[in-house]
């Protein structure tokens, strides 16, 4: 796909989210795609492999968040995969400090490859486990945001993503449609880790029926410091 049809469909879909972006942006985008492409040969990033695809499931599903985004937040985005939400936001978002965290190394070097060739700025990549993430005392609490997509079911997910919270900070749940019997089962562990659900968003991606939720949690408390359990616990053995 040449770039000139990459922008068109990029910007058509963007627009229904309201945001819109300059030359530089769409640029990035493309290179980025370009990347995706060139390292899933390699490796497993995605099982997405048309651009029109990867434009509507990964980047602009990436952004249906941002408006949750307050301005110059501090967000990780845990098990990242192939960067997504994060980059497509960092690419997006100037303005906020990005920490991409994920367990497998592989990924790692690529996401590095990204943030080189697309000379982003303020955002790090961490090779680590959720669990143990939340436990170290340098990442534990001292984010805006934390975020995740398409990662495990709302229990385990909260158990990865609140421990990562300051006070009054939001976790950002992005899922696939029908979640509402996933959330009532999660209730009991998102009250547990200190969280308040507080938002609860259901619609399609652009142009398109693919249905989405997007998931927001309210950090109301501290998260005790039994929590997250030991890898592998919470997937294993969810709070319910």
């Amino acid at each position: 796909m040449e770039i000139q049809e990459f922008e068109k469909i990029l910007t058509k879909n963007l627009k229904e989210l309201e945001i819109e972006l300059d030359e530089k942006q769409v640029t990035q985008f493309y290179t980025y795609m370009q990347l995706l492409l060139e390292w899933n040969e390699k490796i497993n990033l995605t099982a997405i492999k048309d651009p029109e695809e990867i434009i509507l499931k990964h980047f602009v599903d990436s952004l249906t968040i941002a408006k949750y985004i307050k301005k110059e937040a501090t967000l990780v985005d845990v098990g990242t995969g192939a960067g997504f939400p994060g980059i497509p936001l960092k690419i997006y978002r100037k303005d906020i400090k990005i920490t991409l965290m994920d367990s497998l190394n592989k990924r790692i070097n690529f996401l590095n490859d990204v943030i080189n060739k697309l000379d982003l700025q303020e955002i790090e990549t961490i090779h680590s486990r959720a669990e143990e993430f939340g436990r170290n005392k340098k990442y534990r609490e001292k984010f805006d945001i934390a975020t995740s997509r398409a990662v495990a079911n709302m229990s385990t997910l909260s158990e990865y993503l609140m421990p990562c919270l300051n006070e009054n900070g939001i976790a950002i749940s992005m899922k696939g449609p029908k979640v509402s019997e996933e959330l009532e089962r999660a209730k009991k562990a998102i009250k547990l880790l200190g969280g308040e659900i507080i938002k609860v968003e259901e619609f399609c991606l652009p142009n398109s029926d693919i249905e989405r939720t997007i998931v927001l949690i309210k950090k109301k408390r501290n998260t005790p410091s039994k929590f997250p359990r030991k890898p592998g616990t919470p997937a294993k053995d969810p709070i319910f």
